[in-house]
């Protein structure tokens, strides 16, 4: 896969599970690296702005600088153990979207963030960029069955709530406990009936001015700060 831009390509070269493979870039970009403290471990293939530009689509903002790398691993739910907060994504399928979440999840240090195999963005170089960086600073964790993750993830202690405007209460008045996990639904159609199920509690954002909905990215910056101060992280 190509990441680019500046933020991107720094968390990148930060990541120890990250396999980096050539970067491609302006002399000004290496120097930008450097300056930020950036140790440049792979071949680097010198370009103009122009050659870069061909690399990726045309509105990606590249800043002069592409790498090739693969994949990151697969993780799953047993890489949570320790986790406290995590952030499920009920087949919220716009990259922009799930890359907004996972950069506020990390700036709200959340340990995860689970999406489904399906419906759901492939870590590519748009998710990537909108997440700025983010994608190498928190485990992104790909899962078949989001109710049936949910049920696991009761029987390890967590307690599940699902977002919903129709929730019983107001997430505020909603009891946590010491680990969570918060489970947000598509624009539209929300959590599916199955996830909430089974996650058993269900919540809503109550909005006291005229318009009462949130963009999802925008539910879970707010979601992910009141989860906080309830549980004192």
């Amino acid at each position: 896969m190509l990441l680019y831009g500046l933020h991107t390509v720094e968390a990148a070269f930060a990541n120890p599970d990250r396999k980096r493979l050539k970067l491609y870039a302006t002399e000004n970009a290496q120097r930008r690296l450097e300056e930020r403290g950036v140790t440049i471990d792979v071949p680097i293939e010198p370009m103009m702005p122009k050659a870069l530009d061909r690399m990726v689509t045309k509105d990606a903002v590249h800043q002069g600088m592409i790498l090739e790398a693969d994949p990151l691993p697969a993780y799953g739910p047993e890489h949570l153990s320790g986790a406290r907060l995590v952030l499920a994504l009920d087949q919220v399928t716009d990259p922009h979207n799930v890359g907004a979440i996972l950069r506020s999840a990390v700036a709200l240090s959340a340990d995860a963030v689970v999406t489904t195999e399906r419906h759901a963005p492939e870590e590519g170089s748009v998710l990537a960029k909108a997440a700025s960086g983010a994608l190498d600073m928190i485990k992104h964790v790909r899962v078949k069955n989001m109710a049936r993750f949910v049920a696991e993830m009761t029987d390890e202690g967590f307690g599940c709530i699902a977002l919903d405007s129709d929730g019983a209460a107001s997430l505020e008045d909603t009891p946590f406990t010491d680990r969570t996990v918060l489970v947000l639904g598509s624009e539209g159609k929300g959590v599916r009936h199955g996830v909430r199920e089974a996650c058993g509690l269900t919540a809503r954002l109550d909005m006291p001015g005229e318009i009462r909905s949130l963009n999802v990215s925008n539910a879970a910056v707010l979601s992910l700060y009141v989860a906080r101060m309830k549980m004192g992280l």
